[in-house]
Order: C-alpha cells, then sequence, then structure tokens
C-alpha cells in the first residue's frame, strides 16, 4: 500500500519532522538542565541508539512493503476502505473519535508494556531497552527490531479491531514518540511543575523510575503517554528509594560498557538470561 496524504502531507513526512522536532528540543534541554550526571560516554551511547532507531525504521517500512496492510497507518487506511472495525459502524465527531481512539490506543500500549515485563519471551526482548545504562532522549528510541515488529502488530489489531481512522492513528503515534522522548529525557524540571505535569502525563522524573535497577521500581511506572494507568492498576511508584540522582539505571546484571554497544544490544535477548528480579 502507497502512503496517502494526510493533513496534505506524506505521512512519513509529517511522522519524521515531528520525530525530528521534539528530538532536538529535548536534547537541547538535556544540555541546558540536565538532571543527573551521565555515566557512559555520551557519543559511544547515542551512536548505539541512532543506530538502533535506524535499523528499527528499515524493518518496519519493509513489513508495509510485504504485506498489506502491515503499519498501523495503512491498517487505518484498510479499515475505513473497507468499512472495519467499531468505529467505522458508528456515527461520531471526527474530534470524539480521535480523543476516543487516543485514549484507548495509549491503554493498550500500556498493557504491551506491561506484558512486556511479566512475560520472559517479551522480556527477552525489552530488556535491551532497560539495559542501557544512562537515560536520556535517545534511550527513548532503543528497542529491538523484533519487539517494534511485534509492538506493530499489535497496534494493527488494535486499529483494526476498532476501526481507528489514519488521522487518528497518526496523531498517537506522533503523540507517543513525543512524550516518550519528553519522559526519558534527562530534564531537570522544578519539582513543583512535575507535580502538576504528571496528573496528566508521564514526566521525567516518574518514568525514570522505571529504569532503576531495583526490580520493585523497574517494574512500575509503565506509562509512555498518560499517567493515569499507573495510578488506576496499582502500579504507580512516586519517587524512588535513592533519589533521582543517587538511584542506578539500567540492569544489575549489565552495569557493564556492553549495552553502549551495537552488536551486544542486538545480540542481547538470544544470549542466556540471567534470573530475573
Amino acid at each position: 500500500m502507497s502512503h496517502s496524504d494526510i493533513l496534505g502531507l506524506p505521512e512519513p513526512v509529517l511522522r519524521f519532522g515531528a520525530f525530528a522536532a521534539v528530538f532536538v528540543a529535548m536534547a537541547l534541554i538535556e544540555l541546558a538542565w540536565p538532571k543527573r550526571d551521565l555515566s557512559a560516554p555520551k557519543g559511544r551511547r547515542w551512536l548505539t541508539n541512532l543506530a538502533i532507531v535506524g535499523i528499527d525504521s528499515l524493518v518496519v517500512r519493509l513489513m508495509a512493503q510485504l504485506t498489506v496492510p502491515l503499519v498501523a497507518i495503512g491498517a487505518a487506511i484498510y479499515a475505513e476502505v473497507h468499512g472495519i472495525g467499531l468505529f467505522n459502524r458508528l456515527a461520531q465527531p471526527m474530534w470524539t473519535e480521535i480523543l476516543i481512539a487516543v485514549v484507548i490506543l495509549d491503554l493498550a500500549i500500556w498493557f504491551q508494556h506491561w506484558a512486556a515485563h511479566r512475560f520472559p519471551v517479551l522480556w527477552r526482548l525489552h530488556q535491551m531497552h532497560h539495559a542501557d545504562v544512562d537515560i536520556d532522549v535517545t534511550t527513548a528510541i532503543r528497542f529491538h527490531p523484533i519487539e517494534i515488529a511485534l509492538s506493530m502488530l499489535w497496534k494493527i489489531a488494535c486499529v483494526l479491531a476498532l476501526g481507528i481512522s489514519p488521522i487518528a492513528v497518526l496523531l498517537f503515534e506522533i503523540i507517543l514518540n513525543a512524550c516518550a522522548m519528553f519522559n526519558h529525557a534527562n530534564i531537570a524540571l522544578p519539582r513543583g511543575l512535575d507535580r502538576i505535569i504528571r496528573l496528566v502525563i508521564v514526566t521525567p522524573d516518574m518514568h525514570r523510575i522505571h529504569h532503576s535497577v531495583l526490580g520493585r521500581e523497574h517494574n512500575s511506572n509503565y506509562g509512555f503517554n498518560l499517567s493515569i494507568w499507573d495510578r488506576l492498576f496499582g502500579t504507580y511508584t512516586d519517587q524512588p528509594a535513592a533519589g533521582h540522582t543517587g538511584m542506578t539505571i539500567g540492569l544489575p546484571a549489565y552495569q557493564t560498557e556492553g549495552p553502549t554497544r551495537l552488536g551486544w544490544s542486538l545480540t542481547l535477548p538470544f544470549r542466556h538470561q540471567p534470573p530475573a528480579e
């Protein structure tokens, strides 16, 4: 399926433009107001993490070429054309559908993230994200290509079942990516501002806890966008036990330079696994 124009521009252009703008903004704010000192050489980490997102993008585009529809936007267009899914059988204003769709898809991604921590076969893939020994804007894009492919299949299933419109899917993915880069960023938000924002949106301080080496902390705060899900399902942790500047980031078994290397990171799921935390 060829890419369709959305809001007058090709979908890949809109997605990449939004991604690049948020990424650059977060990277600049990190330089100006960092929360933590980084423990690993930034250049090597960034090169590895950016290479990973390049591979991930290639995998998604390859999926789109192999099967129709095998990307979320393609699935939304297919559902719209063929009248598939709940929303395509109901009459409602576009803004209502977009709002409901964004909330439902956010819950679906929260559940996917929770499952990645609970099922060993999924954790093998997801631990590459957690193995990063620092957390900053590039950690937000550090996901194993197989995990990205499985995540895309999960989103496609949700889009087809609900019949979510292409524009709603596009807006959700832009919002999700922007929020993920924001809450992974190494930014020192004033505590009062953090408290206000995290009433609705996951903040860097809230999500940083999820990257703690402590099992009880990294098995909490699963949200990428809305903070309500962790409060609702009892997985919310307010503050890390060691404090934000004293906590250790990553996984206990991988406090080495390994996670900063591309080959090590990509092959991590296929190596012997230490006992789960």
